[in-house]
This record gives C-alpha cells, sequence and structure tokens, in this order.
C-alpha cells in the first residue's frame, strides 16, 4: 500500500507554514480567501512566474491613482493565479484517481525505446574529446586511416552548425552521433584494400569501439551503463509512486498538497476508488437521459441528425466502461496491476439492481478466510508428573484437525501454528489438551481441558490466555495461551455485528452478524450470518439502494447509533453500538450502493455549523480525521468535486499541453512521443471522463505543431498517427465507430490541416536543416508520405500524383535558393562585394565554394536520396536549380579571368570529376553549359601548346649536345614529357561529350605523330652528320653521342605506342607512318654505322695492300727484313694494325652493348656489321686469288679474323652469321695459306687458323 506521507510530524510542520503563508497574506490584500491558500502556493503552482507586487516593499511616495492601479493589477493577477491554482488542484484530482484505479489502460510495453538527448554543454565535451584525439593527447591507437576517418567526421559533423541547431531542438542523441559516424566509415572501410587474415567487418568492428571510446572520454563504463539501465528502467514502466511525483512535477503540486488530497481521496482504497468510478459512470448516465430528456444542451454538430448518434455515443461509452470495470476481478487489491483488461459487453445495466435481484442467491455469495491458530504453552499444569508427555490438537469445526509438537508436563511451551481455511463467517475453533496414557489397555490419551473460540474476521492476531474447560478427574485451572487471527476475504469490505430491522427481510428487531459481500464490481451484498454456517441467512442486495445516517428510532431498543438504507418501497434500519462503527459501515455501504448522495456524519454537520473546534471525533475513522485534515486546508471542495459537472476536454488539454511541455524539456530525445506512463495516465483520463478521442488528437496536433514552428524536433510519424485520426474522424471514417462530428472539431481540424500543410513545406524547403544527415532517421520520409496525406481531400480519395509534385517540385526549388544562400554565407562570398578583388582571390574563392557545393550535392545524395526515392527527379531538379545559382558566380568569376589564363582548369576537373559519375547530373544543364564554357579553352590551350612544343623541338636540336638524358637526349626527353603531359591533362579533364572527347584525343595523337616524326628526322640528320665529320682509321671511338642518337629512336618508339595509339574498336592501332619512319630510319642509322666500320676495315686492308706479291714495296721490305734479323731482333710488321683494329672493334662492341638501350638493335647492328666485314674481307682475298699472301698480311688476317669471330660471339651473335659461307671461304683460303707459308717460311711464329691456339697475346 502507498505511504502518502512521510511522517506525520512533518506534515504538520508544513501546514503550520501554510498558515503562515495564509495569514500574511490575508495581512497583505484586502480580499478574504479560502483558508489554506497563499500567494506562494500560487507562484509555485500556476504557468506563469510568482508575481513580485505582494512581497516588495511599499513604494516611497506613490500617488493615489498609481498605488490604487498597481493595487488592482496585484490583486487580479493573485485571482488569476489563484483560479489556476485551484483548476490544477481539481486537475490534479482527477489524474490521481486514473493513477490509483486504472481499469481501462495500461501502460504500454511496445513504444520504442528513446535515447538520452544531447545538450549543448555535451556536445561542446564530445567536440573536445575529438580534438584531443586528432590532437594526440590521448592514449587511443589507431591508424592513419581511422585518423583521417575521424578528422573528416569531426569537420564535417561535429563542427557543423546543422548539428548545432539538432542539439538545440532537442532531437539530437548520442545513437545519431554513432549512427553517423559509422554510415561515414562505411564507404570508407569499403575501399580499403583488402588485407588477409582480417574482413572489413572486423575493421568496422574496431573503428566503432575506438569511436565509443572517444565519445565516452574518461568515464567509467560500468557507471555509464548503470544510469543508463536505471534511466531505461524508468522510460519503460512506471510505479504508482513516480506517476503521482511525475504529475506533481507537471501541475506544480506540492508534496503536502499531495498528501492531503492522497489522504482525504483515500487513494490506498480500492473499494472507495471502485464505489467512486460507479458514482461517476453513474453522473453521466444521468447527463446522457437529462439530455436526451430535455435536449438544448447538445454541442454543435455538422448535421442535425448527429444529435440522436450522440446520445447513443454517450450511453455506449459509459457502458463499455461499466463493462471494463465489472471485468475488473473482485479481489484487486492495492497492488499496482498492467495485466490485459478484457472487454466486456456493452449491453446497459443501467437497471441492473431491479433486473438482477431475484437473480443472486444465497449460493452466489461464496467467502473464504484463513485462520491462523498459534498455541504458545498451557499454565497451571501441576497434577501431571514433569516427566508425562503432553500435546495439543485445534480444528475448525467440520473441517480436519492439527496437532502440535509433544512436551513435557513440566514446560508445555510449543508456539506451533495451525492454517485453517473455511467458509464460515463466524467459525469455531476448538483447542484441546491431551497426555499420553500410560495404561496399557489404554486405547486414546487422556483430555485434560478444551475451549472454543469464536473469531471474527480481521480479529487482532494477539496472544491472550483463555481459561479451559478441565475435564473429570484433572484438579488444576488450566489456561492456555493462544493467538488467532482470521483474515477476510478481498470480496468482503466490511463485517460486525449489528441490529437491523426491515420491511422484506430482518423482519425482527434483532442484533445479527453482518457482512457486506460484494459479488461483481457492481454487485454488493448485506448478509447476516449464524455462527458455524456457510451460507447467509437472509440478505439484501444493495442495487438501487441509498445510505444514509439516521436519528434514534422511537420503540426500538438495542443499538446507539442509527442509519439506514432506502429504497423505493423499502427501507431498512441499523443500529451498532458506537459511532466509529457506525460511519465505517456507512461509508463501507456509499461505496457499495454508487449513490451520488455522499453521507455526512451527524458530528461533521455539527461541527460545520458550530465553526469551532479544531480536533476530530476521538471516535472517528482515520478516513474522517483526512477529510477533516483536507477541509482544513481548502481541499474538500476538489475532491467532493463531482466530475460531471466539470468541462474534461479543456482540462486534458491543459493536462496534455502541461505533459507535452514536462516531455520535451527531461533528459531523452523524445520527438514529442509521450512515455509509457503518461500515455498510460493520459488514455486513462480520457476513457474515464469521457474526452473525445478527436479532441485530444486535435489538441495534440495543435500542441505539437506549436512547439514545431517554434524550431523543437518534432517526430512525423507521430503528427501522422494523430492526423490520421483526427482525418478519419471529420471524413466520418473512423474505426471506433464514433460518428458524431461537431462543427468546432472540424473548423479546427481544417485549421490544423493548414498549419500542418505550412509546416511541412517549410521542413522540406529546409530539409537540410530540418533533418541534418538524415537524422533523425526515416523523418524525411515521414515528413514526405505526411504531405501527401495532408494534400488528400478526403481519407478514402488519393491525391493526383502530379499535384503532390507540383508541391514538392516547389519546394525543392526554393530549397536550392535557401541552401546556397546559406552556402554562400558560409563559403563569405559576400565580403568580396563592393571592393577590388583580384581575379586569382576571386577564382580561389569559386574553387572554394564549388567544393563546397559538391559535398552539399553528396550530402543530399548519401543521407536524403533515399527519403525522395519516390520523387528523384525532383531531386535532379534541385540539384539542377542549385547548380544553376552556383553557375552565375562561377560565370562571373571566370569572366575576370586573364586571356590564356589556364588556372581555371582545376575547376572545371574538380566540377566535371563530380558530375560525370552522377548519372542524374551527367551531361545535364549546368554540365553541358560548363562544356560550353570550358571548349574553347581547351582548344586554344591545345593550340598553344603544339606551337610551344613546336619551337621548342626546333630550338632544342639546334643547341642538342646528345649529352645521355634519362632514355635519350635533353630534347627528346623534353618532348615527350610535354607530350605526355599535354596528353595526360587533357585525358585528366574527362571530357563528358564522346565526340569533342574523341576529337582531342585523336587531334593530340596526330600532334605527337608529327612531333616524334620531326624528332625522328633531326636526330637521323644529325646522326649522319656526326659520323661523316669522324675518324676513318682504327683511331675511331664511337662516340657517346651516337649512342644516344640511337636512344632516342628506342624511346621514340616506345612513346609512339603510348602517344599516338588510338583505340578503333576492340583494336589497338598506330599510327602506321610514323611507325614505319622509326623503323626504316633505324635501318638507315644502322647502314651508316656499319659503312663506317667497313670503311674502317677497308682502310686497314688497304695498307695491307701494299705487301702484295709482285709489288717493289713488298719486295724491299722482305729483303730488308731478312737482312737486319741476322744483326738484330727486328719486330713484327704489320701486328700493330691487327692490334689497333681489334682494339676498336671490341670498344666500339663495348661502347654499343653498354649504351644502346635496345638489344634488338645491337644484334641486327652486330650481325650486319660481322657479315660486312667478312665479305669485305673475302672480297679482298678473292681479288688476290691468284697472288700468294704475304707473310705479314696472312698474320695479320688470321688475327683480324679469328678475334672478331671470337668477339662477335662472345656479343651474341648467332652460329648461321657466324658460320656464313663468305666466312667459310676466308678461313679455308687462311688454312691454305698458313700452311704454304709454314712450309716456305718455315713456321707462323704462333699464329695459325687452328681453333687450339697458342698465342700469348689473346687480346
Amino acid at each position: 500500500m502507498l505511504d502518502p506521507s512521510s511522517s506525520e510530524e512533518e506534515g504538520d510542520e508544513v501546514i503550520e507554514v501554510e498558515r503562515k503563508e495564509v495569514t500574511a497574506s490575508k495581512n497583505l490584500v484586502g480580499p478574504r480567501r479560502p483558508p489554506g491558500r497563499s500567494v506562494e502556493d500560487h507562484g509555485d503552482g500556476g504557468l506563469q512566474p510568482r508575481g513580485r507586487g505582494s512581497g516588495c516593499g511599499r513604494p516611497s511616495s506613490p500617488s493615489p491613482s498609481v498605488g490604487s492601479d498597481k493595487e488592482k493589477e496585484d490583486l487580479e493577477k493573485m485571482q488569476r493565479e489563484e483560479d489556476e491554482k485551484k483548476k490544477r488542484l481539481q486537475l490534479y484530482v482527477f489524474v490521481m484517481r486514473c493513477i490509483a484505479y486504472p481499469f481501462n489502460a495500461k501502460q504500454p510495453t511496445d513504444m520504442a525505446r528513446r535515447q538520452q538527448k544531447i545538450s549543448k554543454l555535451q556536445l561542446q565535451t564530445v567536440k573536445d574529446r575529438f580534438q584531443a584525439f586528432l590532437n594526440g593527447e590521448t592514449q587511443i591507437v589507431a591508424d592513419e586511416a581511422f585518423i583521417n576517418a575521424v578528422q573528416s567526421y569531426y569537420e564535417i559533423f561535429l563542427k557543423s552548425d546543422r548539428v548545432s541547431r539538432m542539439v538545440q531542438s532537442g532531437g539530437f542523441s548520442a545513437s545519431d552521433s554513432r549512427e553517423v559516424f559509422k554510415k561515414h566509415i562505411e564507404k570508407r572501410v569499403r575501399s580499403l584494400p583488402e588485407i588477409d587474415g582480417l574482413s572489413k567487418e572486423t575493421v568496422l568492428s574496431s573503428w566503432i569501439a575506438k569511436f565509443d571510446t572517444i565519445y565516452r572520454g574518461e568515464e567509467d563504463p560500468r557507471k555509464q551503463q548503470q544510469r543508463m539501465t536505471a534511466s531505461a528502467a524508468s522510460e519503460l514502466i512506471l510505479s504508482k509512486d513516480q506517476l503521482y511525483e511525475m504529475f506533481q512535477q507537471i501541475l506544480g503540486i506540492k508534496k503536502f498538497e499531495h498528501q492531503l488530497l492522497y489522504n482525504a481521496c483515500q487513494l490506498d482504497n480500492p473499494d472507495e476508488q471502485a464505489a467512486q468510478i460507479r458514482r461517476e459512470l453513474d453522473g453521466r448516465l444521468q447527463m446522457a437521459d437529462q439530455i436526451a430528456r430535455l435536449g438544448g444542451r447538445f454541442p454543435r454538430f455538422v448535421s442535425r441528425e448527429m444529435e440522436a448518434m450522440y446520445i447513443e455515443e454517450l450511453r455506449s461509452s459509459v457502458n463499455l466502461l461499466m463493462a471494463n470495470l465489472e471485468s475488473m476481478p473482485v479481489s484487486k487489491g492495492g497492488e499496482f496491476k498492467l495485466q490485459k483488461l478484457k472487454r466486456g459487453h456493452n449491453t446497459s445495466i443501467m437497471d441492473m439492481g431491479q433486473e438482477d435481484e431475484n437473480l443472486l442467491s444465497k449460493s452466489d455469495v461464496v467467502l473464504s478466510f484463513t485462520l491462523e491458530v498459534v498455541i504458545m504453552e498451557v499454565q497451571g499444569l501441576k497434577s501431571l508428573a514433569s516427566n508425562r508427555i503432553v500435546y495439543c490438537t485445534m480444528e475448525v469445526e467440520g473441517g480436519h484437525k492439527l496437532q502440535t509438537d509433544q512436551a513435557e508436563a513440566s514446560k508445555p511451551i510449543w508456539g506451533t501454528q495451525g492454517d485453517f481455511t473455511t467458509t464460515q463467517p463466524l467459525p469455531a475453533v476448538k483447542v484441546k489438551l491431551f497426555t499420553e496414557s500410560t495404561g496399557v489397555l489404554a486405547l486414546e490419551d487422556k483430555e485434560l481441558g478444551r475451549v472454543v473460540l469464536h473469531p471474527i474476521p480481521n480479529c487482532p492476531k494477539q496472544c491472550e490466555l483463555h481459561k479451559m474447560v478441565v475435564s473429570k478427574g484433572c484438579p488444576d485451572d488450566l489456561k492456555i495461551k493462544l493467538a488467532i487471527r482470521m483474515d477476510k476475504p478481498q470480496n468482503m469490505k466490511h463485517c460486525g455485528y449489528l441490529w437491523a430491522f426491515g420491511k422484506n427481510v430482518w423482519k425482527r428487531w434483532k442484533k445479527r452478524f453482518f457482512v457486506l459481500v460484494q459479488v461483481s464490481q457492481y454487485t454488493f451484498a448485506m448478509c447476516s450470518y449464524r455462527e458455524k454456517k456457510a451460507e447467509p441467512v437472509e440478505l439484501l442486495q444493495l442495487d438501487g439502494y441509498t445510505v444514509d445516517y439516521t436519528d434514534p428510532q422511537p420503540g426500538l431498543e438495542g443499538g446507539r447509533t442509527f442509519f439506514n438504507a432506502v429504497k423505493e418501497g423499502d427501507t431498512v434500519i441499523f443500529a451498532s453500538d458506537d459511532e466509529q462503527d457506525r460511519i465505517l459501515w456507512v461509508q463501507a455501504m456509499y461505496r457499495a450502493t454508487g449513490q451520488s448522495h455522499k453521507p455526512v456524519p451527524p458530528t461533521q454537520v455539527q461541527k460545520l455549523n458550530s465553526r469551532g473546534g479544531t480536533a476530530p471525533q476521538l471516535d472517528a475513522p482515520i478516513s474522517q480525521f483526512y477529510a477533516d485534515r483536507a477541509q482544513k486546508h481548502g481541499m474538500d471542495e476538489f475532491i467532493s468535486a463531482n466530475p460531471c459537472n466539470f468541462d474534461h476536454a479543456s482540462l486534458f488539454e491543459l493536462v496534455q499541453r502541461l505533459t507535452l511541455d514536462h516531455r520535451l524539456n527531461d533528459s531523452y530525445s523524445c520527438l514529442g512521443w509521450f512515455s509509457p506512463g503518461q500515455v498510460f495516465v493520459l488514455d486513462e483520463y480520457c476513457a474515464r471522463y469521457g474526452v473525445r478521442g478527436c479532441h485530444r488528437h486535435l489538441c495534440y496536433l495543435s500542441d505539437l505543431l506549436e512547439r514545431a514552428e517554434n524550431g523543437a524536433m518534432i517526430d512525423p510519424t507521430l503528427l501522422h498517427y494523430s492526423y490520421a485520426f483526427c482525418a478519419s474522424h471529420v471524413h466520418g471514417n473512423r474505426p471506433d465507430g464514433i460518428g458524431t462530428v461537431t462543427v468546432e472539431e472540424k473548423e479546427r481540424f481544417e485549421e490544423i490541416k493548414e498549419r500542418l500543410r505550412v509546416l511541412l513545406e517549410n521542413q522540406i524547403t529546409h530539409f537540410r536543416y530540418c533533418f541534418p544527415f538524415g537524422r533523425p532517421e526515416g523523418a524525411l520520409k515521414a515528413t514526405l508520405s505526411l504531405l501527401e496525406r495532408v494534400l488528400m481531400k478526403d481519407v478514402v480519395t488519393s491525391v493526383p500524383q502530379e499535384e503532390v509534385k507540383a508541391v514538392i517540385r516547389k519546394c525543392l526549388e526554393q530549397a536550392a535558393i535557401v541552401n546556397y544562400q546559406r552556402l554562400s554565407e558560409y563559403a563569405k562570398l559576400e565580403e568580396n562585394v563592393g571592393r577590388l578583388v583580384t581575379p586569382a582571390k576571386k577564382l580561389e574563392d569559386t574553387i572554394r565554394l564549388s567544393e563546397l557545393v559538391i559535398e552539399v550535392l553528396q550530402q543530399n545524395e548519401e543521407h536524403h536520396a533515399e527519403a525522395f526515392a519516390w520523387w528523384s527527379d525532383l531531386m535532379v531538379e534541385h540539384a539542377e536549380t542549385f547548380l544553376c545559382l552556383y553557375s552565375a558566380d562561377m560565370d562571373a568569376a571566370l569572366e575576370i579571368q586573364p586571356p590564356d589564363s589556364w588556372d581555371s582548369f582545376p575547376l572545371f576537373q574538380l566540377l566535371n570529376d563530380f558530375l560525370r559519375v552522377d548519372y542524374t547530373l551527367c551531361n545535364g544543364k549546368f554540365h553541358k553549359h560548363l562544356q560550353d564554357l570550358y571548349a574553347p579553352l581547351v582548344v586554344r590551350y591545345v593550340d598553344l601548346m603544339e606551337s610551344s612544343i613546336a619551337q621548342s623541338i626546333h630550338r632544342g636540336f639546334e643547341r642538342e649536345s646528345w649529352e645521355p638524358v634519362n632514355n635519350g637526349s635533353a630534347t627528346s626527353e623534353d618532348l615527350f614529357w610535354k607530350l605526355d603531359a599535354l596528353q595526360t591533362f587533357i585525358r585528366d579533364l574527362h571530357w563528358p561529350e564522346e565526340e569533342f572527347g574523341k576529337h582531342l584525343e585523336t587531334r593530340l595523337k596526330l600532334m605527337s605523330s608529327d612531333m616524334i616524326e620531326s624528332c625522328i628526322k633531326r636526330t637521323r640528320t644529325a646522326f649522319e652528320a656526326k659520323l661523316q665529320r669522324s675518324s676513318r682509321t682504327t683511331d675511331f671511338r664511337v662516340p657517346q653521342s651516337i649512342c644516344t642518337m640511337f636512344n632516342v629512336m628506342v624511346d621514340a618508339k616506345s612513346q609512339v605506342a603510348k602517344l599516338c595509339a588510338m583505340d578503333l574498336g576492340q583494336e589497338r592501332q598506330y599510327h602506321s607512318q610514323i611507325d614505319h619512319l622509326i623503323e626504316e630510319t633505324v635501318k638507315e642509322m644502322i647502314t651508316l654505322l656499319v659503312a663506317k666500320f667497313v670503311v674502317i676495315l677497308e682502310s686497314v686492308l688497304s695498307k695491307l695492300s701494299k705487301y702484295d706479291e709482285g709489288t717493289l714495296f713488298s719486295s724491299f721490305l722482305s729483303f730488308t727484313v731478312k737482312a737486319a734479323s741476322k744483326y738484330v731482333d727486328v719486330p713484327k710488321p704489320g701486328m700493330d694494325i691487327a692490334d689497333s683494329y681489334v682494339a676498336f672493334v671490341r670498344h666500339s662492341q663495348d661502347m654499343l652493348r653498354e649504351k644502346v638501350n635496345e638489344e634488338i638493335y645491337i644484334e641486327r647492328l652486330f650481325d650486319q656489321w660481322y657479315t660486312s666485314s667478312m665479305n669485305l674481307i673475302g672480297t679482298w682475298l678473292t681479288d688476290r686469288m691468284d697472288l700468294q699472301l704475304h707473310i705479314y698480311q696472312l698474320k695479320i688476317l688470321i688475327r683480324i679474323v679469328k678475334k672478331k669471330y671470337r668477339d662477335f660471339r662472345l656479343q651474341g651473335v648467332l652460329d648461321s652469321t657466324l658460320n656464313s659461307t663468305m666466312y667459310e671461304t676466308v678461313r679455308n683460303r687462311l688454312t691454305l695459306e698458313e700452311a704454304t707459308a709454314s712450309v716456305r717460311e718455315g713456321g707462323m711464329q704462333g699464329i695459325t687458323m687452328r681453333d687450339s691456339d697458342e698465342e700469348n697475346n689473346d687480346n
């Protein structure tokens, strides 16, 4: 049972304080106010702040007129506060009764759980924590990818002014912050490369865990979890105490006022609350009958025919409440139950007492009692030996028998409890004392004494001594100490002995035991019982009776205080022996009869008339004490007020508005949704006091719209629910069958419909700011759905899609303007208006603005596109309008750029890279405008670049030193880099129009071909000139420049594949002319170089020709050598020629092999060089076929041929080339000449054509 007050002393102290406040206020203000009321009360309880007029000191020198006006204003203000306080106290009484005994509603357990909202201070704290992480001030280990994600989240989301607005609106929770981050990182994680053994889901989970750690900061997660658990539990289900406390805060009720009202209303007494409900329902039925009979009190309906329907609706609603009350279990106690309420039938039970009077029989009244009998000890047992065994038995007459444990006669103490159940209101309990018989032939134990008790329900469970009736032969005076408690059942409301006399029952004035039994919620019976009987002797069904106090009846002896129960044609007189018992009986029967008249005890009437004495009667019950106390503090008018006399529609509107204010200011991001406890109380209030559902939702809609218009975040789904209910009601399609529609409801609905339409259009126009980052989740989609519903003419006729589309199009057009204006202000472009701005600064601002524009469009696609899925074409139009507004600033910035300035190309690349991947905006209006703007710039840029490259080629080759630079020369590298950079730049533009893009590609390919062709021809000319200026002897060494020229050709060939290739269908074709030119030029260069090598060999062979047989020089040389060899060691003539040639060949081979980058060209050159050399030697020998070679000629040729063969074999020349026919011819000739010379000259001095060459000098 609820304890309404902390202590009686505390309540009295509060009362004394209130008395002092009342006295003070009486001294300050002239008019007299009711006792227990004060100015301070009104200030605390009302909606307006407390006025200071009564509490301020007197003005120094006020004029009479000013003073009187001020006093009048203060009095009026206090009167308004007084009226408001009274209204709230009366409303709180109704709310308390709904909480104390609900029979229509229950606390819903299926409502969505609301998250804790984030305040401005909490948002700043979260920002600081993320900033600390980014500054490296935390111990959280993170990789670069996570840090970049957090940096982006911090800059884009947390620092956004839209998030600050959302926090201010009360619609931002920690869950929103977490979900936005999760959505933000999903794309980033998906784009990361795959890592073996690490799934992307694991990375996501890890990042979310780190995010939670940063968000939480240094808080202990266990404490936070405990707080969240407690708050979540209170969000789901509230106890009665919590509900009382909540509505005290909502209505501004003080604690002591609640205590007074709670006790005086007997909220802890379920019988009193059920009786109050029955009286209320009976009053509503009488009011409906009165309206039906007299008329004139009908609300103004849209149709005259609805008046009769209105009466039926009133009766039907009351019958439904009666059925609900009837379905409540009779045994309902004070505990708070949330069971599912059964719905009964709607049959009228107004005349239930008359119709069912004969149906209630004695067998219908069934009571079940629980008895507890505790036997403590027996006193006075002296005649038995101390070691004898004794025990007790106990039984309820007609039931089973229980026995205590055994004890010794010297100490007969047990403390044993026996539990019994019986259906007799006046049972007989027998307790007997036995001792064990010692005789052998004894069959039963000996009874020493007994006692028979007759307990009544609610008798005190106190141990008392009872004198036992001893058996024969027992000389002791036995007393037994025991306690008996008989608990009453829940359906027994009161019992006791009364004198009674009636016309139909209890026809003789006699004292009987009466029990007030509740058979059902609407059926009570006054039953008289005899001892040891389960069924009543007589019963009186109380339906239709009225109970009241009465004076003593003459001629009736017995009984001191009288009361009666009166019904048409019948009167039953009762009398009790004391005043308190009479008051309790009258109160119990008053609750049972459901009568509207509340009996007042004569002692209370005398006290009211005399106005004297403050102490309550000593013989009055505690409920009367609470009632007197409440009356003393001015609360009686609220407690005794008839609910049927109040305008519950306006009262409910007030309590609902105050509840909504309380809800929006609590710690939850409720978005306008009430908590389950609030929904429960409001539902119960509407059902119990007959508040029309349409009125309830219209008031709710009005309050929600007012908050939304003032910037609060309201869930559009909630608006949709209430609006759909009202729309179905007004248009006559309500599911609960209520068919009457008042003019006020219809007019107010139309007004709210228009307000709602304006609000929704405004929210759609400002969708980026009303629903930032798509939060709350699904709100924008619900807003669009609600707008479509609001535009409907009725509940069944769908609005044409074109009409809805036109409204949304208009909103999105305006949204584009709003978004761009705010974006421009954010980018601070307005600062540059009216003062000189450099073109570079203007372009920089435009590029920055374009980044913001792209960011806005990307956020729209990411967070809002799903909501506009049905209107995707309108979102495309919105984006085009948004870009069109930007294009004006972009065009203005580009117009002031100097001619032939290419600094604006990054702007094109930035915008085009975004637009070309968005299939809805690609080649759209803005995209085409962007192309038209930049196409001439691109063409101009290519033209100038072509001219510049051509000039650089001309100047470069004129000053070319042919020093190696990377893969070629300085001029070629510069050329290829410029061509590649130009093509890369044009390719990176990703020109969206295919035809123009192909044109640019083809032009650049052809330009590259022409430039490379010019480079090749210049290199060929320089190559030939270089060879012509070089030496023709063996002193010639292949210069670095020759190799560089070859490398230029090699590089040109590789660059052609990249710079001159064109994709035609599936085939990749090259520019055939430039490709062919490179090959031909390389061949010519190889031929020229080989020709140079042949000329050098010819010079060597021309020197050997001097030794031909038959020449004068040959004969002279041979003679001189022979003559000189007799006296000195003469060097071998001609070997220096061979050595110098071999050195030249090896140097040239090494140089070419090392410096030329193309192996194929080297192999081709070596093959051609070797073949030409062998052909030249073979031709030279063939010309001397008829001559015998000089010994020196032979030695030199053998050295040259053998070294050349070996060197070219080492360089990789194929055997098929090495062992050609000409080589075999030369080899055979030299071998033959060697054999001849060996015979003729006596040896070759180690020089031979044999493979096993024994020359020491193998260089």
